[in-house]
């Protein structure tokens, strides 16, 4: 890896239900298809206790969601080689049962999940109709390239 998108990255299973569906090589390989620059990131797959009370808290929303994204160092000028510094939050409960809806692997979902978080981090957002066309066409993008199939089906 060039030292341009260096990545030191911790996967955290507190909720173990994943840990083998989404093992640490697998989240590692979903992490660097979507990181455009250095980066310190944590993925934490948690249950939907835990992510209700992150949401609540941090959003003030009072509900499990599927991924929440912590970006430190969000709305500051990095240098080139300062890394991006976050914290992904996958919801195990919300990301389960998201994929059964969806009638898609749990596999195919986290990966959309992990690579929806890595650009949250580094910036891309879906406020709007222009930034959510260009971060859906992103993640079809890296999750085409690593040989998973469009999150975003018509």
């Amino acid at each position: 890896m060039s030292e341009k998108n260096k990545l030191s990255l911790t996967v955290q299973y507190p909720d173990p239900r994943l840990e083998q569906v989404c093992a640490r090589a697998k989240v590692r390989r979903w992490v660097q298809a979507a990181q455009f620059a250095p980066a310190e990131l944590t993925v934490r797959f948690v249950d939907a206790a835990e992510g209700q009370v992150l949401n609540r808290d941090y959003r003030g929303k009072d509900y499990a969601t599927n991924v929440l994204t912590f970006a430190y160092n969000e709305g500051e000028e990095i240098a080139d080689d300062e890394p991006t510094r976050a914290d992904i939050i996958l919801c195990t409960d919300v990301l389960e049962k998201e994929a059964a809806e969806q009638e898609k692997t749990v596999e195919e979902h986290a990966a959309h999940l992990v690579v929806h978080g890595v650009l949250h981090a580094q910036g891309y957002d879906h406020e709007n109709d222009e930034e959510a066309a260009e971060m859906e066409q992103l993640e079809r993008d890296i999750l085409e390239a690593l040989g998973y199939p469009d999150p975003y089906p018509e």
